[in-house]
């Protein structure tokens, strides 16, 4: 049996948040825990209890959005080359350019396929495998 991906979804809106949980756990193979903010997340990130393989992460949320929550996460030891995926809606040529110029592993644009979000955060997680 092979090890679960652990994916830690931050989205501030919980009807996206709930559709996301849902549909990755479609997928057995994947562990999902949530969080409904940027300062949420790190709460996670810093515990010791759980430990994500990737964050799936919102763009545009009050407070800390998800640029500010991936400096963040970066800035936290250990997690220097944690894949971060964002979704957004915000998926413009140069903001998806400047998402992975900014350390984003990759983009799923908003509205996603719930029947194929776990399959392409699969991919792109074990893209950087």
């Amino acid at each position: 049996m092979t090890t679960p991906i652990k994916i830690l979804c931050v989205d501030d809106d919980p009807d996206i948040r709930t559709i996301a949980v849902m549909a990755l756990g479609l997928d057995p193979g994947i562990q999902v825990h949530a969080a409904s903010s940027g300062s949420a997340a790190l709460v996670v990130l810093r515990g010791d209890d759980w430990r994500p393989d990737a964050v799936l992460l919102d763009v545009m949320m009050p407070g800390m959005d998800g640029l500010a929550t991936l400096a963040a996460i970066r800035a936290l030891g250990g997690y220097e080359d944690l894949p971060v995926i964002f979704m957004t809606a915000r998926a413009r040529k140069e903001d998806l350019d400047s998402y992975r110029e900014q350390g984003a592993t990759g983009v799923i644009v908003k509205p996603f396929d719930p029947l194929h979000l776990a399959e392409d955060v699969r991919a792109l997680v074990e893209s950087r495998r």
